[in-house]
């Protein structure tokens, strides 16, 4: 069980967020009808030629081969499940025809928002907060009051970014179990 946990550690962060110390990882609620907006992180991206967009049914492949290539294949499977909803729930930065980085919601559980990433060489220039304002916001507009991140580790980051909180006695939730 350890092991499978430290691969699913290992390939649930960024790299450029902070690694966890080992402690159990806890999910987090963040409060929808208090989220900042995200349309200035939108047009800051928009002016260096970056959009933020839905992805569309026909990107799937490119989407969840970019995502298993980067990330983890996990993840790449739970974007699966966003391309079988209308419309798709997953977010896309791109530039030039080039995805950048990918936020998922509603695909891990009805309320959850996640997966989400950003190309490494590509980190810390506020496309990440981008896709998760985005789609936190989408969550909201689906008549969400609340969103949970599941089995988050930098609680840190989600504080700062979008005021998350942790639910005590959370983890390891949903993530239960998981099969060998």
């Amino acid at each position: 069980m350890q092991e499978r946990r430290a691969h699913w550690m290992k390939s649930y962060f960024c790299e450029f967020l902070p690694k966890p110390t080992g402690a159990p990882m806890s999910d987090l609620l963040v409060k929808l009808y208090e989220l900042p907006s995200a349309e200035i992180e939108i047009q800051r991206l928009a002016t260096r030629g970056i959009a933020i967009r839905a992805a569309l049914p026909h990107e799937r492949t490119k989407v969840t081969s970019w995502i298993a290539s980067r990330f983890d294949q996990g993840w790449a499977d739970e974007c699966e499940a966003a391309f079988s909803r209308q419309p798709v729930s997953c977010l896309l930065a791109v530039e030039n025809g080039t995805i950048l980085g990918f936020a998922c919601h509603d695909v891990t559980a009805r309320g959850f928002f996640g997966p989400y990433g950003v190309e490494e060489s590509r980190r810390k220039e506020g496309i990440g907060k981008a896709l998760m304002l985005t789609s936190l916001h989408a969550l909201k507009a689906l008549g969400h009051a609340y969103a949970i991140i599941g089995w988050a580790g930098p609680v840190e980051h989600y504080r700062r970014a979008v005021g998350a909180i942790e639910i005590p006695d959370s983890s390891p939730g949903i993530y239960r179990d998981p099969l060998a």
